[in-house]
């Protein structure tokens, strides 16, 4: 499960960025993960949780936004929504496209309220 993984980095990024900026603690965390980035969100969630504990984000809410396929076709420059990389172009049927959306996995914030 490389979720896990993904998670205590999250963790060691926000300690880092507290560190950075002297915050003794962080009460919300936002997190973007891409429909196509390959990571399993619900598995991301759950792992989350375990690697908060003893930690700065202990305490915080973590708030997950899922980010949609995006692809723009190289044929015809058609952009289409997709949660695949085998998609065919809905416009000329293709399947010559590039992904510009939903392989991310950022922290989008760290909020101190």
């Amino acid at each position: 499960m490389h979720e896990l993984s993904i998670a205590m980095n999250i963790v060691e990024i926000a300690s880092e960025q507290a560190k950075i900026n002297n915050l003794s603690a962080i009460d919300e965390i936002e997190i973007e993960v891409g429909e196509l980035s390959g990571v399993e969100i619900d598995a991301l969630k759950f792992v989350m949780e375990i690697a908060k504990k003893e930690t700065i984000l202990e305490n915080s809410k973590t708030i997950f936004t899922l980010i949609p396929g995006l692809a723009r076709c190289l044929i015809c420059s058609k952009e289409f929504l997709t949660d695949s990389f085998f998609s065919q172009c809905p416009e000329c049927k293709q399947f010559n496209f590039q992904i510009i959306q939903g392989q991310e996995l950022r922290v989008k914030s760290l909020n101190v309220f």
